[in-house]
């Protein structure tokens, strides 16, 4: 029962993180906002690709570890990966964003994450 659970989540993490990664890299100023750190008019686009590719890459490499190393692995990568939200949160709380968004979106995802790696490793 917990390895359906456990892979599952994994993959709609993966999934969510490729998505957001395109949304930047298509649709940067309306992600950027989602973001909780409105990017400036005249100015942000190449860090706004960083992230869309970043966050793309990141889910990408997440689904190759579950499908082609296993669940341990996927379990270390989401261990790892739980401090990008955890970074997010200073950033957002730092430049100006909501207290809403930096706790509602990117420390409930890191608290998601480290839930992921748990049922991971408990495979």
């Amino acid at each position: 029962m917990l390895t359906p659970i456990a892979y599952g989540l994994a993959v709609v993490l993966n999934l969510f993180v490729l998505f957001i990664g395109a949304r930047f890299l298509l649709s940067p100023r309306p992600a950027a906002a989602g973001y909780g750190v409105p990017a400036k008019e005249n100015g942000d686009a190449a860090y706004l690709t960083i992230k869309g590719l970043r966050d793309f890459v990141y889910g990408v490499l997440g689904l190759a570890l579950l499908i082609f190393v296993g669940a341990r692995a996927e379990a270390w990568f989401m261990l790892v990966v739980a401090l990008l939200p955890l970074g997010d949160t200073l950033i957002v709380l730092r430049h100006g964003g909501s207290k809403a968004v930096a706790f509602g979106i990117h420390f409930a995802t890191a608290v998601v994450l480290l839930i992921s790696a748990a049922l991971l490793f408990a495979v």
